[in-house]
């Protein structure tokens, strides 16, 4: 039997305006407690860029903080799940996130955005809230579209 995993609390602040939405975290964020641990995943590359902050080369806590005063908040659908390895098909017996602290936690919230199609199965949900809502591909490894490309992907949804 799998033990039940717990997932990370949000990074989350009264500004945000964009909720960047991730299945869960993997085996290696679990690990490291910070959201898109592992080194492969291209997530803190690619805001890096969007933003023109070094974030790749910042601590994490630094990191969080400038995500904070960019207006972006990160959080994963899945508050906990049973899961062998770190692939969203292994995810199994999830528990979603309380997302109606949403408008008390991001009052200025407008937009909510997928990182990925497993989180991107509830846009319904967050559509129902008054959200707007957009798919971005995957900053997964897992997912092998290449960093330029997911980058324009990126900067359209995210700068529109």
């Amino acid at each position: 039997m799998t033990a039940r995993l717990r997932g990370l609390p949000p990074i989350i602040g009264a500004a945000a305006t964009t909720l960047i939405l991730g299945s869960f975290p993997s085996a290696a964020s679990l690990a490291a407690q910070q959201y898109y641990g592992h080194r492969q995943n291209q997530f803190w590359r690619l805001l890096a860029a969007l933003l023109e902050v070094p974030l790749a080369e910042m601590d994490y806590a630094d990191r969080q903080l400038a995500l904070r005063r960019a207006g972006i908040a990160v959080w994963d659908v899945y508050a906990s799940c049973e899961r062998s390895g770190s692939l969203d098909s292994a995810i199994r017996g999830a528990q979603a996130n309380d997302f109606g602290r949403l408008k008390r936690l991001a009052p200025n919230l407008r937009r909510v955005c997928f990182n990925g199609r497993t989180a991107a199965r509830c846009a319904a949900d967050f559509d129902e809230l008054g959200y707007a809502t957009r798919m971005l591909p995957s900053s997964s490894p897992a997912y092998t579209l290449a960093f330029q490309k997911k980058l324009v992907a990126w900067r359209e949804v995210l700068e529109n």
